[in-house]
């Protein structure tokens, strides 16, 4: 079981709250983000409980703190697909993934887990990913969420229209998973693994 860190290099300080380490270090240089130097040297270290109050200040969810990992919610209904993103989410460490296999579960699962980003198919059986695309986009509690719509059968001008919904990124199928991941990996501001 990993022990909780007690206290963060701003460099992962930066990285729990999505921003540039830059930031951080402004933040503590100008007394926003208390914390201590280390004696003897220029580190700065800032401990768990000042990092959470200052996420909470500024509005920066906190559950990227609570666990280090990122929540992915894979949406389709084709499950060797499932299963081979799921894979490579798994394998890089950095993610909790959950899945759903149609939109209502979906739905629920958006509400009460709030992920960091969605892998949505856009042919469900129950709902097109478009109106998912538009129920998340119309929940304020959502904007940080981001959406990647994966179809194998979709027009460009298709495509506009999931953009328009609230989708930040379009995949067609077939495509390689890893260059999914690595899409995903971009839109949360995070190291895409070489």
């Amino acid at each position: 079981m990993d022990t909780m860190k007690t206290v963060f290099t701003t460099g992962e300080a930066a990285k729990i709250c999505n921003v540039s380490q830059q930031t951080i270090i402004r933040c503590f240089d100008s007394g926003q983000l208390k914390g201590f130097r280390v004696p003897g040297s220029r580190f700065r270290r800032i401990p768990r409980d000042v990092l959470y109050r200052f996420m909470k200040d500024n509005g920066i969810p906190t559950d990227a703190l609570e666990s280090g990992r990122r929540k992915a919610l894979i949406v389709d209904d084709d499950e060797e697909l499932v299963e081979l993103i799921r894979d490579v989410f798994d394998a890089d460490g950095r993610f909790d993934v959950r899945v759903a296999n149609n939109g209502f579960d979906a739905g629920m699962m958006v509400k009460e887990y709030k992920p960091d980003i969605i892998v949505l198919d856009v042919m469900l059986p129950d709902i097109n990913g478009k109106e998912v695309c538009q129920r998340v986009r119309s929940d304020s509690s959502l904007d940080d969420v981001r959406i990647v719509c994966i179809s194998g059968m979709v027009e460009a001008d298709k495509i506009d229209d999931l953009k328009e919904a609230g989708a930040d990124d379009f995949m067609q199928k077939p495509f390689e998973v890893d260059s999914l991941f690595a899409r995903v990996c971009e839109l949360l501001d995070i190291e895409v693994p070489a």
